[in-house]
């Protein structure tokens, strides 16, 4: 059997959404009340064939004991698009299967790995993302499909690329940083100068002795206290236990297509000093692009947010400017102006309730307690 033939509703640890009733009412289609997403983790067999059936079943007794990133950013994404749409007064069902088969023309949000598109038989126009697939060729004919409408992308240097392949059906809309859950640290007591935040996902060893090590030398010779925390070897607590403690993050990454993390600082009020190359590294790009793809790893920022660097050379220079701006930089004003929960849910909606009607241009209210207009102009810093 496979996922989309269920009727029963599924949860999964990535996304933790509360148990609802097995069905909608009709009335909560009909009056646009309800938004029905649907989210599968991306999953593959590492040491012998099914395998990946046997790590969801040890997953959550493994998680209990270490303190390494346990959430993939797939549920982060599906999390918090659930938390912004919640918010704003929709009513969010999860993997509700029997509803999407039992309403055909309503609209679907598609969420996760490859795997839920290549097993998706159901006939609703759905909405694609984000994530899915890590480059278009992956799936060149996807946007064929006459059920896929309209594909997600979650920055605009990331929106003009898959644009190249699959035309106008991209569109863009961000994941929303609850400034709630990610307070104002500023005037908590600072024991760490910088933070450096290394997320180097391809050549690491290089990009240690390159770059990440040159860093932190320049950082201490200078007297500053250090702490560098590394992608995937750390969880939420963590983290957010060095925000506190930091007055400034280094970020070094290739590219983001969003960037939480980063944002995640910045909504802590941490202003940023970035390693931002200007392409796009993934070894994806080397196997199917002919010429370099340009791309940022901040593609949210403004010069509120801190400095950027775009190699070794132009790091120092780039301290300088931040040290003298640094305790003028309002990392989070920027956050809660342009990556805020509410926009995030608006965007979305706009684009989902669109597909009820292709015609129709704008979105359709908020139900209560928030009637907000759509504005579809996401700001992003272009490479």
């Amino acid at each position: 059997m496979t996922a989309a033939s269920r009727s029963v509703r599924v949860t999964t640890p990535f996304c933790k959404i509360a148990l609802l009733p097995m069905s909608l009412p009709n009335e909560e289609i009909t009056e646009r009340k309800a938004i029905l997403l649907f989210y599968q983790e991306a999953e593959s067999d590492k040491f012998v064939k099914y395998d990946r059936y046997l790590k969801r079943l040890v997953r959550p007794l493994y998680n209990l004991t270490h303190h390494r990133r346990k959430k993939t950013g797939y549920g982060v994404c599906c999390e918090m698009l659930t938390r912004a749409l919640e918010q704003a007064g929709w009513t969010v069902r999860l993997n509700d299967y029997a509803t999407a088969r039992r309403h055909p023309d309503y609209p679907v949000g598609l969420i996760g790995g490859p795997e839920l598109i290549e097993r998706w038989t159901l006939p609703n126009p759905a909405v694609l993302g984000p994530a899915l697939y890590d480059h278009p060729m992956l799936a060149p004919h996807l946007m064929e499909d006459p059920r896929f409408r309209i594909y997600l992308l979650s920055s605009q240097w990331i929106h003009d690329f898959y644009s190249r392949y699959y035309g106008a059906a991209c569109a863009q809309w961000y994941a929303g940083i609850d400034t709630t859950e990610w307070p104002d640290t500023k005037a908590h007591a600072k024991d760490v100068d910088f933070l450096i935040y290394d997320k180097i996902r391809w050549n690491h060893e290089q990009f240690e002795s390159s770059l990440l090590k040159p860093i932190q030398d320049t950082l201490e010779a200078r007297g500053f206290r250090v702490e560098t925390i590394r992608y995937l070897f750390h969880d939420h607590a963590t983290y957010r236990h060095l925000l506190e403690r930091s007055r400034a993050m280094v970020f070094l990454c290739e590219h983001e297509t969003q960037g939480i993390a980063y944002q995640e600082a910045m909504a802590s009020n941490v202003p940023i000093l970035a390693w931002d190359n200007g392409y796009w590294l993934d070894p994806l790009s080397r196997q199917f692009e002919k010429a370099m793809v340009p791309a940022s790893s901040v593609p949210f920022f403004s010069p509120d947010c801190g400095e950027r660097f775009a190699h070794w050379t132009g790091f120092v220079p780039a301290l300088e400017r931040f040290l003298a701006r640094l305790p003028d930089l309002k990392p989070r004003q920027y956050v809660r102006e342009h990556l805020s929960l509410e926009r995030s849910a608006q965007i979305y909606a706009g684009h989902y309730f669109s597909l009820l009607n292709p015609r129709r241009a704008a979105a359709p209210e908020a139900p209560a307690p928030m009637r907000p207009a759509l504005s579809a102009v996401l700001p992003g810093a272009k490479v």
